[in-house]
């Protein structure tokens, strides 16, 4: 069997953060051809599932980055890798001393995430904390409120590159850790990052998911650092042509542009729908 596994932003997506016409149709001739497909992204189950709402994604999917996988038809997890206390503190500790807001996603007891975020003090911190509340429905909390108990996926800021690279420079020396970063708003100089636990890659929630299913092959597709994982488990590997340069290099092949329906024009070539 084979599964189709899609990256959403700047992958499957379009610039305007939705499935196109275009897509959805290439998606209903998968179904119509019993293809199976699902998403693996750095999104919450809440800012995953909108985008998705219509296009039938009812297998297992990769959430947080591989932290977590759902399961759309039990509606639960059954999958997850958690940062600990004392990890959590140490990330939280070292965002700080980089001058970092942390924003600390956690998995709540409803099966939904929450955010917890210290005071923001700058305007790109409090449109971040908008976005995760208005447009990805995760509600807000104050860091302090965070209960040593909490279920703790990620950890994530937005800052200055320079102020991002003191906390990749740590997490390389953490064998419990890995973390993603990227260009956020580049005319500011300002870059986005992730902190996980180790074993909660994109790779390792699929290949979880294909044992779990019983798939024999993975096609991938993918625009960034955190897809690494993912093509490397993968059959075939496709890069959408504004995807990093590292992620193009280890590809099977780069395809057409997210915001022209890159992945769609090669799943009809790819399975001749």
């Amino acid at each position: 069997m084979t599964l189709v596994v899609f990256d959403m932003d700047r992958t499957l997506l379009d610039s305007q953060s939705r499935i196109s016409p275009y897509t959805s149709e290439t998606l209903a001739l998968l179904r119509r051809n019993n293809i199976d497909y699902t998403i693996a992204t750095g999104r919450t189950l809440q800012a995953a599932l909108s985008p998705l709402e219509n296009d039938h994604f009812v297998q297992p999917m990769v959430l947080k980055n591989g932290a977590v996988v759902w399961q759309p038809g039990e509606k639960t997890y059954s999958h997850h890798h958690l940062l600990t206390p004392t990890e959590v503190n140490e990330v939280i500790s070292v965002f700080t001393h980089s001058d970092l807001n942390p924003f600390v996603f956690s998995l709540e007891e409803n099966q939904l995430h929450a955010v917890y975020h210290a005071p923001l003090r700058e305007g790109f911190e409090i449109k971040l904390a908008h976005l995760f509340e208005s447009e990805r429905d995760l509600p807000l909390q104050a860091l302090t409120q965070m209960p040593q108990s909490a279920h703790v996926i990620n950890i994530s800021a937005m800052g200055l590159m320079e102020n991002i690279q003191k906390v990749i420079d740590y997490v390389e020396h953490q064998p419990h850790l890995v973390a993603y970063s990227g260009m956020g708003i580049t005319a500011q100089n300002l870059a986005w990052l992730d902190v996980h636990h180790s074993m909660g890659s994109k790779g390792n929630g699929v290949q979880y998911v294909s044992q779990y299913a019983g798939y024999e092959e993975i096609i991938a597709f993918g625009d960034g650092d955190n897809d690494i994982s993912l093509f490397e488990v993968a059959t075939e590997s496709y890069a959408v042509e504004n995807a990093d340069p590292e992620l193009k290099e280890i590809a099977s092949a780069v395809i057409g542009h997210h915001d022209e329906d890159g992945v769609a024009h090669c799943l009809r070539e790819r399975f001749n729908l």
